[in-house]
């Protein structure tokens, strides 16, 4: 009996690998990237916003990041996809996705990158301003290498957290891998097995991207 049991969570399991391992690479991993590239935008306006002495700008985004950052993410991914087609807004279920997890990131992301910024010693922005450079060309050539170096860690985290709050776009139905498993646990009765191993695979991914932080890290660093 047992090891019948052993062979139907074998064959469960190879059976199911497929199926979320496509889900992973094609919805969650695409996702992920796309989401954080427009929220990472996003924060450097925000924290550029935030940083500069004009008082409009200052307040909208401080308004933007309090929003995003005192509501749940699941709480957002319902109004953008659930709410806004009664004010006649309707989004894919992707584009509703993308826009709610860039919003969200940007909020979060925004205070890694002002504080890395702001990091930068005052006599490096004073220095570059006596030879003649101007805001954007400071910010380009002497504050962003150097902020860039600051901010990975913090950014890293927050690019792995988004991999994993990517599972709960499968409760606006997109069928990410999150959702696959879902589908095959609810058709085989075997929830566990199913959420344990899409948990294995959440924890592969993530591992992985903690090893290639802990690599940029070392090589952000290697001229400090």
């Amino acid at each position: 009996m047992a090891m019948n049991e052993f062979d139907r969570i074998s064959e469960l399991l190879l059976s199911s690998l497929q199926p979320m391992a496509l889900a992973m690479i094609k919805v969650t991993l695409p996702l992920t990237a796309i989401s954080f590239s427009l929220g990472l935008l996003i924060a450097i306006l925000t924290a550029i916003a935030r940083i500069a002495n004009i008082k409009i700008l200052k307040q909208l985004s401080e308004f933007y990041i309090w929003i995003f950052r005192g509501t749940p993410l699941l709480v957002q991914l319902f109004i953008v996809y659930f709410g806004l087609p009664i004010v006649g807004v309707t989004l894919d279920v992707w584009s509703a996705a993308i826009i709610t997890f860039s919003l969200n990131i940007g909020a979060y992301a925004s205070e890694a990158v002002r504080a890395a910024v702001l990091s930068v010693p005052k006599g490096q922005w004073e220095a570059a301003t006596a030879l003649g450079m101007s805001y954007t060309q400071i910010l380009r050539r002497i504050i962003a290498p150097q902020a860039a170096r600051i901010s990975l860690p913090p950014l890293s985290n927050i690019f792995i957290s988004t991999l994993k709050d990517t599972s709960l776009a499968a409760s606006i139905t997109m069928v990410d891998m999150f959702m696959v498993a879902q589908r095959i646990a609810a058709r085989t009765f075997d929830p566990l097995t199913l959420y344990v191993l899409a948990a294995l695979f959440y924890l592969i991914v993530c591992t992985f991207l903690t090893f290639l932080q802990a690599k940029l890290e070392k090589r952000f660093s290697r001229y400090v």
